[in-house]
Formats: structure tokens, sequence, C-alpha cells
């Protein structure tokens, strides 16, 4: 059964930052492109960042300079370090498996005063 579990969310000032971590099970994570993704409410879910089993990234525009994702094959996990935190980033923040799609459970992330 595959499983990806986020975890890190939570209430920061803007400004701040936070850093997310999905971890994997059930599948060959070391082989997976994985991405992070975000829904704010009443909006569709976004593309944040990917990364390859080689470790190329990729990010969207509202996330270069400010993010960065990374992996450690080791322990199955995939992170996304949010630096310089905006009110527009508030949204739960998903981590997916790319190719075959699996998806986790979200982590919410609210940034305010």
């Amino acid at each position: 059964q595959v499983q990806l579990v986020e975890s890190g969310g939570g209430l920061v000032q803007p400004g701040g930052s936070l850093r997310l971590s999905c971890t994997a099970s059930g599948i060959s994570f070391k082989f997976y492109t994985m991405g992070w993704y975000r829904q704010a409410p009443g909006k569709q879910r976004e593309l944040v960042a990917t990364i390859t089993y080689t470790g190329s990234t990729n990010y969207a525009e509202s996330a270069k300079g400010r993010f960065t994702i990374s992996r450690d094959n080791a322990v199955n996990t995939v992170y996304l370090q949010m630096n310089s935190l905006k009110p527009e980033d508030t949204a739960v923040y998903y981590c997916r498996t790319e190719g075959t799609i699996y998806w986790g459970q979200g982590t919410q992330v609210t940034v305010s005063s």
C-alpha cells in the first residue's frame, strides 16, 4: 500500500519560514520524481516544485528564489524549505509522485500576522 505522509505545516508570520516533509512508503522512492503542489481556498491545485530522481529541480515562478525542494532517498523523504513566506502562500500543500500518481493527504500552511 502506497502512503505519502506530509508534515511541517502550521501558522507562520509573513517573512517567516517553514520546512515541509513528505515521507513515502510502499514505493521505490529513489526512482520517482517527486512534486509539491498547493491549493488555496477557491483556487485550483497548482504545482510548486518538482525534483527528479537525479536531483534536478523545477520551480513555479511564485516559488523561485524563496522555496527549495530537496530529497533524502535514504529515508524516503522529500522536503520543501519555504522562506520569506507571504500571505498568498497560504494553502494546503500536497506531495505527489510523478508518473504513476499518488497523493499525500496535505498539510495546511497559513501565513498571517
